[in-house]
């Protein structure tokens, strides 16, 4: 009968094979199955697995396995979790590799465990342990041990690798958040709106529809921040934008357009009911710092009142003069202008 693991590459061959692969990376989880295929077989293991620090859940978790099921994955985890002495604890732990130890607990026979650790500016960092077993008995020799730990070397650099391309990924859709996003009130910014506004007007003419601009002023700001302070006068913005984001409909787009203004571009012809909405909600909300908010608005329309982008803003800004010239809470159309 034919040994396959006379049919396994070299140890020299398979690690070849596993630095093309983690230089040429996949995913992850392609990169650390076929390397953990390649450290198994190089050393004429029958089952293996990688077992990675999962720092959300504060215990080791299975990342990759030739043998185990879910089921045992899910078993196996929590024996490890309630003893610290377990062979693949005391690798992740101590940094020491476990070298012929008892495999039962890995499908039985014997079983080696190596750290996976990785250095940034000269202070290395566990990741996890690489566990390879045999079926029967096996005396770990030196060559084995220099092979095993030259994948765990590889898989924790496959890992390590995957970790800065989430952290690079969640940073960039930070930035991109932030790019567009006011800091204080959480709404879109003047930037984000002004592009918005560009194409709803495109697709209106296009379409031969209505569009409604509603800018919002929050009135007597200055006098609160002068009266009150600048927190006063945050909380009071803060408050505005969350009664506008809850008043518009899920069409519409919200953004602080200025210091004390919010812009509202609202598909469709319903521009003064958003608007009056809009006041009802603000006027009805408590005091805040002792002070009684209140918006005045002005409401402009595609095509009646601008053509353009620009027009509309210009309309919707005269129309807002109307209404802060009646008195606060006070709202106006362009074509009363």
């Amino acid at each position: 009968m034919t040994d396959a693991r006379a049919d396994r590459p070299s140890p020299d061959a398979a690690l070849a094979e596993g630095i093309a692969i983690a230089a040429r990376g996949r995913t992850a989880d392609e990169d650390l199955g076929a390397l953990l295929q390649l450290a198994v077989g190089a050393v004429h293991g029958d089952g293996g697995s990688v077992f990675v620090w999962d720092p959300e859940e504060g215990r080791l978790v299975v990342a990759a396995s030739t043998s185990l099921s879910p089921e045992d994955a899910a078993v196996l985890e929590a024996s490890i979790q309630a003893d610290p002495l377990h062979p693949v604890a005391a690798a992740a732990h101590g940094q020491a590799p476990q070298l012929g130890v008892d495999g039962s607990w890995h499908g039985g026979g014997t079983a080696a465990a190596l750290p996976l650790r990785i250095a940034h500016t000269g202070v290395e960092e566990p990741l996890g342990t690489l566990v390879v077993n045999r079926a029967g008995a096996w005396s770990v020799t030196p060559g084995d041990t220099t092979t095993l730990a030259a994948f765990a070397d590889l898989i924790a650099i496959t890992i390590d690798r995957s970790r800065l391309v989430a952290m690079a990924t969640e940073r960039s859709e930070w930035m991109e958040r932030v790019a567009h996003t006011d800091a204080l009130t959480g709404l879109a910014n003047a930037r984000t709106l002004s592009r918005v506004l560009e194409l709803e007007v495109a697709r209106a003419s296009r379409q031969g529809t209505d569009l409604s601009v509603v800018l919002f002023d929050v009135d007597g700001l200055a006098a609160a921040n002068e009266a009150a302070g600048a927190a006063v006068g945050d909380d009071i913005l803060r408050e505005v934008a969350a009664i506008l984001a809850e008043s518009v409909r899920l069409v519409d787009t919200v953004a602080r357009w200025g210091g004390d203004e919010f812009l509202v571009v609202a598909p469709g012809p319903a521009g003064m009911t958003v608007a009056q909405r809009v006041l009802d909600a603000v006027a009805a909300r408590p005091s805040i710092g002792g002070r009684n908010a209140t918006v005045s608005a002005g409401v402009a329309r595609f095509p009646s009142d601008g053509a353009s982008a620009e027009e509309l803003l210009a309309a919707a800004e005269a129309a807002l003069g109307t209404a802060k010239a009646t008195g606060p809470g006070a709202l106006a159309a362009a074509g009363a202008a």
